[in-house]
């Protein structure tokens, strides 16, 4: 079975290594889901920021980035304990594809809890936000703090490790630092003319399998490609993968600014299709 746990992908052949390698609570962990949040809040046009403003609690000064781990902080507390199975897909065994109505589901065969039903859920959520306060269908601060953080989640490849490696051996250890260089990539850099592929989306419903499918393919290609089960990695295998793991949080920040500013903008959206 290939597992994206929290974005993670475990072959069972190779279990061994990545347990040793990727401790299980950590996965992208806050600083790839801080970068993911902050260069989406950038990105949002005026009517998608002053709803994420109203939503956020206030102690958080409107910074989004502060509360986007808040869904991996509760997901064990016995209230949420049914969000965890929306953190991560199961794939069949070698199966370097995902299928929305074969992988989509939990241990126990429930459709759409995996983590691009929890994207799509979340998303139809926060369309209600129009509807005013006599909506109360949903909380929609938790809504859109879900929606935050599994874009995040969904685009992950690897555990936190290789942010944090790269933070010490490139960025002085400063969040901050690393932010500039990925927001340069995306202005002026190596990712600028490639935008707009990122966030060509007619239907929401299919692009979030594209980035299941995305993740699950950089995994099979990169995160396993010339590794042994019992290999110790050596700086060439960090340095070789550092920059697909910046391209996937650049692009869940730009892609999580444009289902925002979609939901949140002036034009009606359709629902969401589910699959049938």
């Amino acid at each position: 079975m290939i597992v994206i746990s929290m974005g993670k992908i475990i072959f069972p052949m190779m279990a061994l290594l990545v347990l040793a390698l990727v401790p299980e609570a950590q996965s992208w962990s806050k600083e790839g889901h801080m970068l993911t949040c902050k260069i989406a809040q950038e990105l949002l046009e005026e009517d998608a920021a002053e709803a994420v403003k109203n939503l956020l609690p206030r102690y958080v000064e409107g910074d989004l980035s502060k509360l986007c781990t808040w869904p991996d902080q509760i997901r064990l507390w016995y209230k949420y304990r049914w969000s965890s199975p929306l953190h991560f897909i199961d794939t069949p065994d070698g199966d370097c594809s995902f299928n929305y109505a074969r992988d989509c589901h939990d241990q126990h065969g429930n459709e759409d809890m995996c983590v691009a039903g929890a994207v799509r859920n979340f998303t139809e959520q926060l369309m209600h936000y129009r509807e005013g306060s006599s909506d109360r269908r949903y909380n929609l601060t938790e809504s859109l703090l879900f929606l935050s953080h599994f874009m995040g989640d969904i685009h992950q490849v690897w555990d936190r490790d290789i942010i944090l490696q790269a933070m010490s051996k490139y960025y002085e250890k400063d969040l901050d630092v690393f932010l500039k260089d990925l927001q340069k990539n995306l202005t002026t850099g190596m990712w600028s003319n490639e935008i707009p592929s990122w966030v060509d989306c007619e239907d929401l419903s299919s692009c979030t399998d594209e980035y299941a499918a995305e993740s699950i393919g950089l995994a099979c290609d990169w995160g396993y490609k010339n590794v042994t089960n019992g290999e110790t990695l050596a700086d060439e295998y960090f340095d070789s993968r550092l920059p697909v793991v910046m391209k996937r949080i650049a692009q869940g920040g730009v892609r999580l600014a444009m289902i925002l500013n979609r939901v949140f903008g002036g034009e009606e959206e359709e629902e969401i299709p589910w699959p049938t």
